[in-house]
């Protein structure tokens, strides 16, 4: 684009005219399809422009709002013929009165000047609009965000019993309004970051200051100003981005859909990351206790989410460990099993062609492939595919004595169990954590699951979310925090926040707050 046959070069400040500024943001864009550019004469006949993006701007707001209001509020204090019988100080008076009773004559909130040109053009492209008049020096910009957004409907990932239903959005604003309407706190804290220097995605790091640690905060701004690339993909490129051990298969920050989720995790002094783009929003620091907890455990009895979290836990473990027990038992050690249930179980294998390590390996693949086709196709019939394809596929493979019914029950126990882990991204770990585990099964037996066992704890055991130790508080030994852990004591017993976190304010109530006549 030129304009009077020259190309038009970046200025530190918007032309003074507003044909100079619009031939720029044309030749800056390429003059796309949806650029919108709507030229009026105000009041007083300056000539001046509103530029936004058609599809992201509400174009009512800008013309009804800003358009129509300078079209018929008059009101300069300098006209175009003084302006020219004067020049020096009466053109810098002349200037300021213009860019004051423009702004004065808008009724909008979200309004501001700049005259940055990488901010206007960021505005632009952010959905916003900007307003250039004629002879004015800085440009105004004007929040006029209007795209269509997905309603707010409940979690798909997440769902619970007895809970609220409201789940994240893609939109940013009102992921922040989710979380205020929970916790009205005036200290809660949202910085907003811009990151990617092509996306240019909106990035807000929310926490509530004077619980949490500010050594935690300043560490969280820290790694996200360090995330120098073109497009950084949704939350899940900024978690793998700024968590300690990017070489782990063990997820180091939680990611959820959830509000009340993010809003009890502020509450007890962890740092929020939310993203534009996406409803799966970031939690930091966490420990692995984290992956069997859910918002459910606190919105009913606490027996009943003492019960749920040892459930849990012992799905994980079955889960884990239960197809390479199951290999290493028929491949290395016999003897272990009662002879009744030895006999039925060499009965029922009666006539496989393959060893428990093939057989097990076989029904495990299948079994991911189904859950994988499910994931992947329409709801309608995804669920369907999974559980007719199983009891098809598993019921054929028995009568055809390509494995046997024993097997078939070890891989749908293991299936149950995985999904009772609340957390998506932690099932994914343990899935892949069991083929390793049959692997050490099938050469060394149960020597082979203890070792197996052996190195993970090793592992998780240096592993770290933010300095946070990972498998705290069972190591290190923090018996203040077991109040929260596997078990849930009541909530009136629930004093203090985790002292692993060190929080400014440590206590979540006071004695005075106590029931009366509570011990």
């Amino acid at each position: 684009m030129e304009h009077n046959g020259q190309p038009l070069e970046q200025p530190s400040k918007p032309f003074a005219s507003v044909n100079d500024n619009l031939a720029f943001i044309k030749q800056s864009l390429g003059s796309p399809n949806d650029l919108l550019i709507r030229t009026f004469r105000m009041a007083e006949g300056e000539k001046a422009a509103v530029v936004c993006i058609e599809g992201l701007a509400d174009k009512q707001v800008i013309q009804n709002q800003v358009i129509s209001q300078l079209i018929q509020v008059s009101g300069s204090h300098f006209t175009r013929t003084e302006r020219t019988e004067n020049t020096g100080q009466m053109d810098d008076e002349y200037s300021r009165g213009l860019e004051a009773q423009t702004t004065e004559q808008l009724s909008l909130q979200d309004m501001r000047r700049s005259s940055d040109w990488d901010d206007i053009m960021l505005t632009i492209l952010s959905g916003d609009a900007a307003l250039f008049v004629e002879d004015m020096e800085e440009t105004v910009l004007i929040g006029s965000k209007g795209w269509k957004s997905r309603a707010i409907e409940e979690p798909q990932t997440e769902s619970l019993i007895r809970g609220p239903r409201d789940g994240f959005t893609e939109d940013l604003r009102t992921n922040t309004a989710l979380i205020r309407r929970r916790i009205r706190d005036p200290h809660l804290r949202f910085e907003s970051y811009c990151i990617g220097r092509r996306s240019r995605k909106d990035v807000t790091v929310a926490y509530i200051d004077g619980i949490v640690n500010p050594m935690l905060v300043n560490e969280v701004k820290r790694r996200i100003s360090t995330i120098d690339i073109d497009d950084p993909e949704g939350s899940g490129f900024i978690e793998q981005w700024i968590q300690d051990h990017y070489w782990s298969p063990f997820p180091q920050i939680l990611n959820t859909e959830r509000p009340d989720k993010v809003a009890g995790a502020l509450l007890q002094g962890r740092v929020g990351i939310l993203v534009d783009g996406t409803p799966f929003q970031l939690i930091l620091p966490i420990t692995i206790a984290s992956f069997i907890q859910s918002p459910e455990d606190y919105y009913q009895n606490w027996i009943l989410s003492s019960v749920l979290r040892l459930l849990r836990v012992l799905a994980v473990f079955v889960a884990l460990f239960l197809p390479g027990m199951y290999i290493a038992i028929l491949e290395y050690h016999h003897g272990m099993l009662p002879s009744k249930l030895a006999f039925s179980v060499a009965g029922t294998r009666e006539g496989v062609p393959f060893p428990a390590v093939v057989e097990t390996f076989l029904m495990e693949a299948t079994l991911e492939l189904l859950r994988e086709a499910g994931v992947r196709l329409p709801k309608s019939i995804g669920q369907t595919i999974g559980v007719v394809g199983g009891l098809v596929i598993g019921e054929a493979a028995v009568t055809a004595g390509i494995v046997s019914p024993v097997m078939v029950v070890v891989v749908a126990v293991t299936a149950i169990a995985s999904f009772a882990i609340p957390s998506y991204g932690f099932a994914i770990t343990i899935r892949l954590m069991r083929f390793l585990i049959m692997i050490a099964a099938s050469v060394f037996g149960l020597y082979g699951v203890v070792l197996a066992m052996i190195v993970t704890c090793i592992h998780l055991v240096n592993l770290r979310s933010f300095g946070i130790p990972y498998t705290a508080p069972l190591a290190p030994l923090r018996l203040s925090d077991w109040r929260d852990l596997i078990y849930r004591l009541p909530v009136i017993r629930l004093s203090h926040r985790p002292e692993i976190l060190e929080t400014m304010d440590t206590k979540r109530l006071t004695k005075k707050s106590k029931r009366k006549g509570t011990p």
